[in-house]
């Protein structure tokens, strides 16, 4: 595949021009013309870069990548080192931030749903990135932090009120958007559910859910952001003429 057919591919498949994002996404480094083996990951770190570099990857594609509003303009340290691996080796870098959160089939929300079992209402929050939705039973707040501990390989961090905490009393309906949307928890709150589930917590957070009455739940960004580059590869794997492979690096802060 020709690496101009697969930005176009990525790009509709996405719909990245209609996310008002942080970031550029689609191809952000130039590499190679011709595409035939593909890594996809959560993050453009030197790690992966050089899993790439060692699978002869023609591209690499992620959820965040290399350029961020804010962030300085010069190329130095780290920064240089990422660049300078892939523009040695001519490998294509590709960035999806917003849209591969967003995807109502490969994005991370939607993914995350799928792999809990949990039944989609709708969705919330800017750019209607969170979604929200039930349990397909209500259980309890240990039983839903064992279960997201098992899917996603690491504890959640959990705030509740003590009512909540108990045994007796079983959740049913949920919020969630993955990675730093712990300051969608207001919005969580006005859908009346029993739980909120992100990636991250803030200083302000536990206070909001506790003195709203709802569990919140911190999975871990990295953690809950795994999905949508799982299924894309997945997905292009199936549908495009290139070999393409999740490749996974676990962030110690989550």
């Amino acid at each position: 595949m020709e690496r101009d057919e697969l930005a176009r591919l990525l790009d509709n498949l996405l719909e990245s021009a209609k996310f008002e994002d942080y970031s550029p996404n689609g191809l952000q480094v130039e590499g190679r013309a011709e595409i035939r083996r593909v890594i996809t990951g959560v993050t453009a770190s030197q790690a992966l870069l050089d899993e790439a570099v060692r699978r002869n990857a023609d591209a690499v594609i992620v959820h965040h990548g290399l350029f961020w509003r804010g962030d300085s303009s010069v190329v130095l340290g780290y920064r240089k080192r990422r660049l300078a691996a892939l523009l040695k080796h001519d490998i294509n870098l590709f960035a999806y931030h917003l849209p591969l959160d967003a995807h109502p089939d490969l994005g991370n929300n939607a993914q995350w749903g799928r792999a809990m079992n949990w039944q989609i209402e709708g969705s919330f929050g800017r750019q209607s990135l969170g979604l929200y939705g039930r349990l397909p039973t209500p259980c309890s707040l240990r039983s839903l932090s064992l279960r997201l501990e098992e899917v996603l390989l690491r504890p959640p961090l959990v705030v509740a009120p003590e009512n909540t905490r108990r045994e007796e009393r079983l959740l049913s309906r949920l919020a969630w958007c993955s990675g730093g949307a712990q300051d969608y928890i207001e919005a969580a709150v006005a859908l009346g559910v029993d739980a909120f589930l992100s990636g991250e917590i803030s200083e302000q957070t536990p206070h909001v859910a506790l003195e709203s009455g709802m569990a919140y739940l911190a999975c871990g960004h990295h953690a809950s952001e795994r999905f949508g580059p799982m299924a894309l590869a997945s997905w292009l794997s199936e549908h495009a003429d290139i070999a393409c492979e999740f490749v996974d690096y676990p962030n110690p802060a989550g």
